[in-house]
């Protein structure tokens, strides 16, 4: 008797009187440089976004008109969202959650859904980084054996729509995103495993050729709502911002092998033409205040690629000589002359801008950083194509063959090149040049 009487007194112990709510975990401590965006308590510093709504669109709104749709949208954030045990959670209904608008960024999150979920990370505005069972038989068509983390949206002949590994946990399980983003390059690690290397995040919203839309400069990051029925919960939140010099060197690094340095940052070795116009200051050709000419490399080109970043004053004009014959104005007598100016400058034609190709074919505006602050561009030339990236966003993507349209009716004789010099090509601005690199792309035939 006495036996049995422990035994009860010890398992009448062990059970409570009263069942206490468990408080929230208090959130993690976000890794160093990183900040938090998710408190797990509430909506702090969160908002909601209609779904697969344009970034373009919410640009052209008013202050006024942007701040109410942003509150309507907040709203049915909250009344479709919950917070339970220090996550955010949701049942595929609703509106998106946005963070703040972000260039650069890296982003850090973790997930944890149930079977058949689908759903997504939008990155500026825009679709996106794929979540979703890679077991869903409904799915298969669609891809979903190949896992998550690819950039499902991109066109079907773009890298980095189908993710490199199947790199998913079993539903059930938390799951971890890394997402590095520079310019629309971005890189994807889902469990510590690169899903995404460097692919280009395509404009779902226009990412026709014909009008080379990039996507905006600036953007929220979204957590999608998709459906079915089903939950899916996000924790540990994160974002840092990439400073340029960081962001310069990720896109020095992803240009990838195969490039021969052609200014070794001392003097102008190696080139010719107007050498007196220009200076090496601070590791740097720079075009001489008030002076200018073409400066431009020994060694002739076919097919290359040029990286180099470039610093430019207020209203700085230069130019790039793209197979320049080593005679006359290169904008007319080479290939072309991919134009170097301030982003700001006031009353010009399109195809003026920075990298466009000078008096034929405009460039997308607005990708450079600010005054005093490097760029960092590469230039593609292969046959009678050229591609310009700007800081990580594809500004240019045109075939000169096909141009037949002249600014001011200047016709350009030389546009059908296939071989001649690189070079600058100055304009009386003390405009910068360090880091120039080119790989030959020409294939022997």
């Amino acid at each position: 008797m006495k036996r049995i009487w422990f035994a009860f007194v010890l398992a009448s112990l062990s059970v409570p009187a009263v069942a206490a709510d468990p408080a929230p975990p208090p959130a993690s401590p976000p890794p160093d440089g990183f900040t938090t965006l998710f408190n797990g308590k509430d909506f702090t510093g969160l908002r909601g976004y209609k779904p697969d709504f344009s970034p373009a669109a919410v640009a052209k709104m008013s202050d006024a008109e942007r701040a109410k749709w942003y509150a309507d949208w907040t709203a049915d954030l909250k009344k479709n969202w919950s917070v339970e045990n220090g996550e955010l959670v949701n049942h595929g209904h609703g509106a998106y959650v946005a963070t703040k608008d972000y260039g650069d960024v890296e982003f850090l999150i973790e997930y944890k859904m149930e079977q058949t979920v689908d759903s997504g990370i939008y990155l500026k505005g825009t679709p996106q980084v794929q979540v979703w069972d890679p077991d869903d038989a409904r799915q298969i068509p669609n891809g979903n054996k190949l896992g998550s983390g690819g950039l499902w949206n991109n066109p079907k002949s773009w890298p980095g729509r189908d993710p490199l590994v199947r790199a998913d946990k079993p539903t059930g399980e938390w799951n971890k995103f890394r997402i590095y983003m520079v310019g629309e390059r971005v890189s994807v690690w889902l469990n510590d495993k690169l899903v995404v290397d460097h692919a280009r995040l395509a404009n779902y919203f226009d990412h026709s050729k014909e009008k080379n839309v990039p996507l905006p400069k600036v953007g929220p990051i979204l957590l999608q709502t998709h459906g079915p029925n089903k939950e899916i919960r996000w924790r540990n939140m994160y974002a840092r911002e990439i400073p340029v010099t960081e962001a310069n060197a990720y896109l020095a690094t992803a240009a990838g092998d195969g490039f021969e340095t052609i200014f070794n940052g001392k003097d102008l070795d190696g080139w010719q033409g107007a050498t007196d116009q220009y200076e090496v200051r601070d590791g740097a050709i720079v075009c001489k205040p008030k002076k200018g000419g073409n400066l431009y490399t020994k060694k002739d080109y076919s097919d290359f690629q040029v990286a180099l970043e470039i610093k430019l004053p207020k209203n700085g004009n230069n130019g790039l000589g793209i197979r320049y014959p080593g005679t006359g104005d290169c904008a007319y007598t080479g290939m072309c002359e991919l134009q170097v100016l301030d982003d700001d400058y006031k009353e010009i034609d399109p195809r003026q801008a920075h990298g466009s190709a000078y008096g034929m074919v405009a460039a997308a505006r607005g990708y450079q950083r600010p005054i005093g602050e490097w760029n960092y561009e590469v230039c593609t030339i292969k046959g009678s194509t050229i591609k310009v990236e700007l800081n990580g966003f594809q500004i240019l993507d045109c075939d000169l063959s096909k141009v037949t349209e002249f600014m001011a009716n200047s016709k350009h004789p030389g546009k059908d090149r296939t071989t001649g010099y690189f070079g600058f090509l100055g304009h009386n601005d003390p405009v910068m040049f360090r880091n120039v690199r080119i790989k030959s792309l020409a294939t022997n035939k």
